[in-house]
């Protein structure tokens, strides 16, 4: 998922005895507030205070332009703020940095999503997946899935995530997870194939089947309630499944089962 994470460097202010150490001293006064600077970003980030966030880590950024972990709190930032092109700005940036930190392009897939930059985010999808097999890369490997996207719907966060393999008895997909202007979960929505279902349909349709099509479910869950929305067959394409998932937020007219026990 998205990550709060940095590296600036810490500034240490000694008391100076000698003029020599007080030069350091205010050398490193820049360093510090860079520092403390990243620090309020994301605390800024924690309290869901993301236009300030931006802002205190474009300071930063202009103070240590290098740094990557500063460029990805921005992107996540901007990402939350549903700010695409910016994310993907500050995302790319980091990748010029190091283009071998995969945690770096489970960023850029989300901020090429969140631009409408189809391409760019299918290409990050199939690398974040080569990372995901790469027995080197011990992190992703140990990793399920990634946030492929967050995005609007009516007064509704969506955020989208995409499994490596479908994961859990029901063979889920695609998970849409439904959050509320407080980013409390309310509700969520999977895109799953179960093996009792896809047995049946595969003996009506063995052509199909044959092709690797299967039969998929869209479901909803929340923490005592489960709902079936409908059913489809083919290929799990993800845009697809993202339209049936708006749609059927967009038709939502009572409140979620979150929002009932608020």
């Amino acid at each position: 998922m998205n990550h709060f994470m940095y590296r600036a460097a810490a500034a240490v202010a000694a008391v100076a005895l000698f003029a020599g150490m007080q030069a350091s001293a205010q050398s490193a006064a820049p360093a510090a507030q860079t520092r403390q600077k990243i620090d309020q970003g994301i605390a800024d980030l924690k309290a869901g205070q993301d236009a300030q966030a931006l802002a205190v880590l474009r300071e930063a950024i202009a103070a240590d332009p290098g740094n990557e972990a500063v460029l990805l709190l921005a992107a996540d930032a901007a990402l939350n703020l549903y700010q695409g092109p910016v994310a993907v700005q500050y995302a790319e940036k980091a990748r010029a940095i190091d283009p071998n930190d995969w945690k770096i392009h489970t960023t850029l897939v989300a901020a090429y999503a969140a631009a409408g930059m189809r391409p760019q985010r299918d290409a990050e999808r199939m690398l974040l997946r080569k990372y995901h097999s790469d027995p080197t890369a011990k992190d992703a490997e140990q990793t399920s899935g990634f946030l492929l996207e967050i995005f609007p719907v009516k007064q509704y966060r969506v955020e989208a995530v995409e499994f490596y393999r479908p994961v859990e008895k029901m063979h889920i997909y695609y998970r849409f997870l439904i959050r509320d202007q407080g980013r409390k979960r309310v509700w969520s929505i999977d895109a799953e194939s179960n093996d009792f279902d896809e047995t049946s349909w595969a003996k009506a349709y063995p052509k199909q089947a044959a092709e690797g099509q299967r039969q998929y479910q869209l479901t909803g869950h929340g923490t005592s309630i489960n709902l079936d929305y409908r059913m489809f067959s083919g290929n799990p394409d993800y845009d697809t499944i993202r339209a049936m998932v708006v749609k059927i937020i967009e038709q939502q007219t009572a409140p979620f089962p979150g929002e009932a026990k608020q």
